[in-house]
């Protein structure tokens, strides 16, 4: 077997048809899919047990998060190789050929991003160069091979016996930032992190998190992001974090307060003040 792919689904059942349909369709490797559905309360699991028989559906009954539901998945893939891909994504028909293809060729690969398209086509910003805060650090990221720091969680392939030495996910990261931990420890066993420029994904992004108020999402994210500080952080560049965050927290409270009476869309200011809020709350705690 080539390549498992595994979508964890939550919610998605207006978009994964297409999502699966775009994986059936493409050419050039020997497959398997897995869908590990995180406990939908939309048709998604009944749709899809319906409409895609060939699929392997785990259904849990509760949600475990996104990297506990792919470690589900991984620990019956039969692949070469992983891909962990999004349900709000479809394929190109060549995709999976050419990341095979680009791993095979480039054995110093622990994992790889593709080229991911917004919904009108242009090109959406997937490849970082720096983690979260790491213009703070001092020495932590010394060592760690390649210069790509991680690439977007929509469409990842990488190694299965790297992932599975690596015990894949660190499932303390229930949503968001998981990526960018998993890509660190890949660097940190000596492995870089790969971009396939000709690989297509088409991604229309956060369609689990429509109903979630602006807010939530921020504090998600922001808990998320001190996790990650957590595992791989000095505890004194974490302070220095929090010291920055505040000092621009306090500043931009300020400026959007004057703004406030003369904004056209006031709602919108409300929101980033008080995800500017959440960060003077969660640097105080």
């Amino acid at each position: 077997m080539d390549v498992s792919i595994i979508i964890v689904s939550y919610n998605t059942a207006h978009l994964i048809a297409d999502c699966l349909k775009s994986v059936q369709n493409s050419s050039g490797e020997e497959k398997e899919i897995f869908v590990v559905d995180n406990a939908s309360s939309d048709n998604s699991v009944e749709l899809i047990a319906a409409r895609f028989p060939a699929v392997k559906l785990l259904a849990n009954k509760d949600n475990k998060g996104f990297g506990a539901a792919n470690n589900q998945g991984l620990l019956i893939c039969n692949g070469r190789y992983i891909i962990f891909l999004n349900p709000d994504t479809t394929i190109a028909q060549d995709t999976l050929q050419k990341a095979v293809s680009y791993m095979d060729q480039n054995q110093h690969i622990g994992l790889a991003g593709a080229r991911i398209l917004n919904p009108d086509e242009t090109v959406q910003e997937s490849v970082s160069y720096r983690y979260p805060g790491e213009k703070y650090t001092s020495g932590e990221v010394a060592g760690l091979k390649g210069n790509i720091a991680c690439v977007l969680g929509a469409f990842m392939i990488a190694r299965k016996s790297l992932l599975i030495d690596l015990h894949g996910f660190d499932e303390d990261f229930f949503l968001y930032g998981e990526d960018q931990d998993l890509c660190w420890r890949i660097r940190e066993r000596g492995y870089s992190i790969g971009y396939i420029e000709n690989a297509e994904v088409l991604h229309w992004g956060g369609q689990s998190e429509i109903g979630t108020a602006p807010p939530a999402l921020f504090t998600k994210k922001l808990q998320a992001e001190f996790l990650f500080y957590k595992k791989h952080y000095l505890p004194s560049t974490i302070e220095y974090i929090k010291k920055a965050q505040t000092r621009k927290a306090y500043f931009r409270l300020i400026t959007l307060k004057m703004q406030l009476p003369f904004a056209s869309n006031k709602e919108k200011l409300k929101n980033k003040m008080e995800c500017y809020q959440i960060v003077l709350e969660t640097n105080r705690a």
